[in-house]
């Protein structure tokens, strides 16, 4: 299948499902506007295409992922809203529209962040109406809370809040982008494994691959805060220099980083060539986060 046909299709379709779980919300209006406001923000929804490739992978049907995808969408929303907070990385712009906080207040924001949080795990539940079985709905609500916890993203915030301005060594680093950013883009591929009904063997082949991945992602996304273009990164390039962050750019130069990058690139593929699959679209999502502009 063609990715870019793909991507399309699929970021309309849980965009739809997204607002239709928003539209279900009774809530405070002001509240209901700040979840709104970061969740129509736009953004790649990168999280839920990899649900969706991984599904589909193990020939199974999307829809069936979709409670699981509007999820992570909603986690990983919240995270940026939190991100933003002048405490935090005191960002303007996200997306190329002004912060959650800059429009609804700094209280405002922080609640919206958390309604999305735990609003998620509501969501999640609607895998019953998929028929899962409810050991399976569980096992994935527990992955999902470790992988946005203090194990996972949240743990990775405080390493990468504590590393400010000090010196870290590079397996300093991938420790902060393994928890901050990997975990939950993993759990994305682990999640449409366990409803694809995939092997413990393919699984772990999985995690392995979801691992090279993040760091990819990662490893990208610092490369283009020196080398993006703003307008279409949707926020000032620079931030992290701004905010003394030690990236891998900074840690490896620049040449260094871009050789890193096509290192886990290469990885990913390699451990994906050794899982039967029936779509090639997780491989076509690798060379899309290693050559993103945005």
């Amino acid at each position: 299948m063609d990715l870019q046909t793909f991507m399309k299709d699929r970021k309309k379709l849980v965009e739809d499902a997204l607002f239709s779980y928003m539209n279900a919300v009774k809530a405070p209006e002001v509240l209901l506007e700040s979840m709104n406001y970061s969740l129509k923000a736009g953004g790649k929804r990168l999280r839920p295409l990899l649900v969706f490739a991984t599904l589909k992978s193990f020939g199974k049907s999307e829809e069936l992922g979709m409670p699981v995808a509007c999820a992570v969408e909603m986690i990983h929303t919240y995270s940026l809203v939190h991100d933003d907070l002048p405490s935090m990385d005191d960002d303007d712009f996200r997306r190329g529209k002004p912060t959650n906080h800059k429009v609804f207040g700094e209280a405002m924001a922080i609640l919206a962040g958390d309604a999305l949080l735990t609003h998620s795990f509501e969501v999640m539940e609607d895998l019953l109406n998929y028929d899962v079985k409810p050991i399976k709905v569980v096992t994935l609500m527990k992955e999902l809370a470790k992988a946005a916890g203090p194990t996972g993203m949240v743990g990775g915030q405080v390493a990468d809040m504590e590393g400010e301005g000090a010196q870290l060594s590079l397996q300093d680093l991938e420790y902060i982008h393994r928890n901050k950013t990997g975990k939950l883009l993993g759990y994305s591929i682990v999640a449409g494994a366990i409803l694809g009904d995939a092997t413990e063997e393919q699984i772990s082949k999985l995690e392995q691959f979801a691992d090279h991945l993040g760091l990819a992602f990662q490893i990208r996304d610092d490369i283009l805060d020196i080398e993006g273009d703003a307008a279409k990164i949707g926020k000032p390039v620079g931030s992290d220099t701004l905010n003394e962050k030690v990236t891998y750019p900074s840690l490896l130069t620049m040449n260094g980083a871009k050789e890193k990058l096509e290192y886990h690139i290469k990885e990913a593929k390699g451990i994906l060539e050794e899982i039967p699959l029936e779509s090639d679209l997780l491989g076509q999502l690798c060379d899309l986060i290693a050559k993103r502009d945005h």
